[in-house]
């Protein structure tokens, strides 16, 4: 449990739910800032007292980190790395889409299932917001195409 009122926890997962729409997940360019890392990428969503960073390496093969901050204080944070297993079929507009579908009970990435034509997207998570782990796949006509593996929960 993330170490605040229940009141505060509510609006923490319904900020981590905004803001994982409105930063990777999101249709425009509006999160983008300038990344304080050479060669890096880095979104931002703030808030009320909530500040989202992702900052992420790479393209085809990537790996990053997502932090949540509470004013100055680091609060929240996921890391995670992924990869095309088929670098031929673009799976890129259809993980946001996906992403979007991020649930309240499960705010790391998203929906346990979803699917649109050939494309299949599965999360497979365990544990809770304060700590918890797990396996997204894309698969095409049945075929995996793409892999992310994650973990995270609160900073104390």
């Amino acid at each position: 449990m993330i170490p605040m009122s229940p009141v505060d926890q509510e609006m923490f997962i319904a900020f981590l739910l905004d803001a994982k729409r409105a930063t990777y997940a999101s249709t425009g360019g509006e999160a983008v800032v300038e990344a304080a890392l050479a060669g890096a990428h880095q979104l931002e969503y703030r808030a009320g007292p909530f500040l989202y960073r992702d900052i992420y390496y790479g393209g085809e093969q990537f790996i990053g980190q997502e932090t949540v901050y509470q004013g100055e204080q680091p609060l929240w944070s996921m890391s995670y790395a992924g990869w095309s297993i088929d670098a031929s079929i673009p799976v890129g507009d259809f993980l946001k889409e996906a992403l979007r579908h991020v649930e309240a009970d499960r705010p790391f990435r998203g929906p346990p299932r979803y699917q649109n034509g050939d494309y299949t997207y599965a999360n497979e998570s365990h544990g809770a917001v304060a700590r918890f782990w797990g396996c997204e796949v894309i698969t095409y006509q049945d075929r995996p195409i793409y892999e992310l593996r994650y973990q995270g929960g609160t900073i104390r």
